[in-house]
């Protein structure tokens, strides 16, 4: 065990403990069994292109793409992707992500300012190049909320501008940008609309607890049913049908996993169209003229489709057919015969195809990072891990090279490994390409990703049983797969780091407070520290999630919930930190706010305890600028080949366009500039 009489010795000495060599031996070296180092610019910089769409007409093709090194929107002619022009003119942080208006005449983005989340919609109008903002309003957050084939030109958008608590409905001419009122917000979680763009149904919270679903009638919200509190993670309307008079969901009630129904809403008649055995129903794909379901994906270690319509059989047994991976279908044309298609392999850059049903076949349409190509990246495998009570923990290992030369996913030699911890924590890990996996992996430390409990698409028992679990059963499924890496012979009890953001983040600190002897080392990126005042701070429009958060963590309006609270908090257990850690933090983070990596870095100081505090003034929730990933990414591969064993690259001229701040602890890390 590291003693704490080592941190008053200096940081390097202690990290030379932990990892069993000294400063010096963390190298770059290359032979047979260590390929060469990839370049973190290529790993973090921004793709070639990304996110391309197929417009709804099929004449048309977008996607995201550099300008002057800022990630832009761009359009061409569908199939002639050399023609294409850049439409937009952003030179901050880029714009996120696109879609297009069911018109085909404009199209549509979201932004924000420096991470505050404070999402405005834009519009492109094709025609004439013009860029509106749909939302120009101070300080709210937009929504977009639906779209309609029926009212072309038109949209639905969401907006907090009368309360920040809630979105009232707005329909906003894609034109002019005039809006006009069509729901004001009572106090519902969402407000739905159907296919013509009336105001049907929202949901908001039940009497006992749970949600209500509630239906517009003669001017007033009337309660129609209830979702219970333990299916509010697994239950989701979907869209209407063709007719309006009915519902498509994925819904948990009476089950575990939750299957797509049609729900009738008059008389509440419900329909079962698909189901699953240990997995949630996941993707579903509408025909955009009938409205009407035809397939469905099940995703336990990959995605893989199943039609629902006869119709459609062919075209999914052609689809999984040409899939080796895993695969999204994200856009479908307004005839049907379009359908954009990601596929990715895990092991090479991905790539945006287009399927066509009259010909059956899948065609590339772009390759998002070519500069991969003949890259020594490598395959993930899936795996399942036993829980130490009985639970199947869907999992993710990927190996490197000098440890799995043949790729066949069995460990020929232990390796130092990174348990890398998702966020949400109400999501998951998947199959597929990772910049941060395969950096990790070329430095030479196998990764592995757990579905702990907790996370989706496993059923709405594997989502519960996290419940009141932060830093207790969820930490101990990270302790048990890395017990069952060390069984496997994947890495050695004592060369195990732990990294994630968010909730990631979270179980990094849990996992250095409340274990300090389980890892070498860890990396935080934006997570919670005290768990009360996480939930003091949430934003404002978070409010109808608020029980969710009360339920699975704790109610921080009562005496219990706030003792359990603290409990649960990392801060609460600062003094028992004997491992290196790094924190990173976005300044604008509106979900988990500066002073979460503040207060225990502050506590940490107060008790001698070194740790190192990467700051990054024009960033949110995690890092959107490639030069501030490149940054982020430099400071903590030095840290982990100090502390954990692993190749590096220089850091060299990497801080080169990067916002980075170091506040404290930059002496802590070795190769930093001055």
């Amino acid at each position: 065990m590291l003693k704490r009489s080592l941190f008053a010795l200096g940081l390097a000495t202690a990290l030379a403990a932990c990892s069993g060599s000294s400063p010096s031996e963390a190298t770059a070296e290359v032979t047979p069994q260590q390929p060469p180092l990839i370049e973190r610019s290529v790993l973090f910089g921004n793709p070639d292109r990304f996110q391309g769409r197929i417009s709804p007409d099929g004449q048309w093709m977008s996607f995201r793409a550099p300008d002057e090194g800022v990630m832009n929107l761009w359009l061409a002619p569908k199939g002639d992707i050399n023609r294409a022009n850049v439409i937009t003119n952003d030179r901050g942080r880029g714009i996120p992500a696109h879609f297009w208006s069911l018109d085909s005449q404009h199209i549509l983005y979201i932004q924000d300012r420096d991470g505050d989340e404070n999402w405005h919609l834009y519009g492109v109008e094709l025609a004439t190049g013009d860029v509106t903002n749909l939302t120009p309003y101070p300080g709210i957050q937009a929504q977009m909320v639906a779209q309609s084939h029926s009212q072309p030109g038109v949209v639905v958008v969401g907006m907090n501008d009368r309360d920040p608590s809630w979105h009232d409905l707005y329909r906003v001419d894609l034109a002019t940008g005039e809006r006009t009122l069509l729901a004001q917000n009572p106090g519902m979680a969402s407000i739905l609309v159907d296919n013509d763009l009336a105001v049907r149904l929202a949901l908001g919270p039940a009497e006992a607890d749970g949600q209500t679903v509630f239906a517009w009638q003669n001017g007033q919200w009337q309660p129609r049913f209830t979702i219970p509190a333990e299916d509010m993670l697994t239950t989701a309307i979907l869209g209407f049908d063709q007719a309006n008079t009915g519902i498509y969901m994925l819904d948990s009630r009476n089950r575990d996993t939750a299957a797509l129904v049609h729900y009738q809403l008059d008389g509440g008649r419900t329909q079962i169209l698909a189901s699953a055995t240990g997995v949630d129903v996941s993707g579903v794909l509408f025909d955009p003229r009938t409205h009407k379901p035809f397939a469905y994906a099940e995703e336990r270690h990959r995605p893989v489709w199943f039609a629902i319509d006869p119709d459609y059989q062919k075209d999914i047994t052609q689809l999984n057919r040409q899939l080796a991976g895993g695969a999204s279908v994200l856009a479908i044309s307004e005839d049907g015969n379009y359908w954009t298609v990601y596929t990715d392999q895990s092991d090479r850059s991905p790539i945006y195809k287009v399927y066509d049903r009259n010909t059956g076949v899948l065609s590339e349409l772009f390759v998002t990072n070519p500069a991969l190509e003949g890259l020594p990246l490598v395959k993930m495998h899936g795996v399942t891990i036993p829980s130490r009570d009985g639970l199947e923990l869907v999992s993710y290992l990927t190996l490197p090279q000098s440890a799995d030369p043949n790729g066949d996913g069995v460990a020929d030699s232990p390796s130092p490994m990174v348990l890398l911890v998702h966020g949400g924590p109400w999501a998951r890990d998947g199959f597929g390409y990772s910049s941060l996996v395969q950096w990790l992996a070329n430095r030479g430390y196998s990764v592995l990703q757990v579905n702990f409990r907790s996370s989706t698409g496993f059923g709405k028992a594997f989502v519960n049983a996290g419940n009141k679990q932060w830093g207790r059963a969820m930490q101990d499924d990270l302790l048990d797969a890395k017990a069952w890496a060390v069984a496997q012979g994947i890495t050695n009890e004592d060369t195990v780091a732990i990294m994630g953001g968010s909730y990631g983040g979270y179980a990094t600190l849990a996992g250095l407070t409340m274990t300090p002897d389980a890892f070498t080392c860890g990396v935080d990126i934006v997570g919670p520290s005290n768990l009360q005042t996480l939930l003091d701070s949430i934003p404002p429009y978070w409010a109808s999630f608020r029980q969710v958060f009360a339920r699975a963590i704790g109610d921080p309006d009562t005496e219990a919930g706030r003792a359990l609270l603290k409990e649960r908090s990392p801060l609460t257990y600062v003094d028992d930190i004997q491992r290196p850690l790094l924190i990173a933090q976005g300044a604008n983070d509106p979900r988990v706010k500066q002073a979460e990596s503040d207060q225990i870095v502050q506590a940490m100081k107060r008790k001698g305890i070194p740790v190192s505090y990467v700051l990054f003034p024009d960033e949110g929730h995690g890092f959107a600028r490639p030069e501030n990933n490149i940054a982020f990414y430099a400071v903590a591969e030095a840290f982990l080949a100090q502390c954990h064993g692993g190749r590096a690259e220089p850091v060299g001229e990497a801080f080169v366009g990067s916002s980075i701040e170091i506040p404290h602890g930059r002496e802590f890390i070795p190769g930093l500039p001055k």
